[in-house]
């Protein structure tokens, strides 16, 4: 299983994100910014665990979250199969 991660907005201080960035997570962190990956990291291992999280008014596979410095940065995650894509 796999998530992918997508830059919604980006207003990045350090430059590292621009908006439409994505990524993919197996198992190792993704070249993204260490404040930002501490915050989405509980997401990214429940979905990579099968988990459902809190979207909205309901439980599902994706995420988003904003960047702990002044939410410059909003990110979202969510499953990535490779034969469908995405879920």
């Amino acid at each position: 299983m796999k998530v992918k991660l997508t830059i919604l907005e980006s207003n990045c201080r350090g430059n590292y994100h621009k908006k439409g960035d994505e990524y993919l997570v197996e198992d190792l962190c993704p070249t993204i910014c260490h404040e930002l990956w501490q915050c989405i990291y509980p997401s990214v291992y429940a979905l990579l665990n099968d988990g459902n999280l809190d979207y909205g008014d309901k439980k599902a596979k994706i995420f988003q979250m904003r960047c702990p410095d002044n939410g410059r940065v909003l990110i979202q995650g969510e499953i990535f199969n490779e034969i469908n894509k995405l879920f």
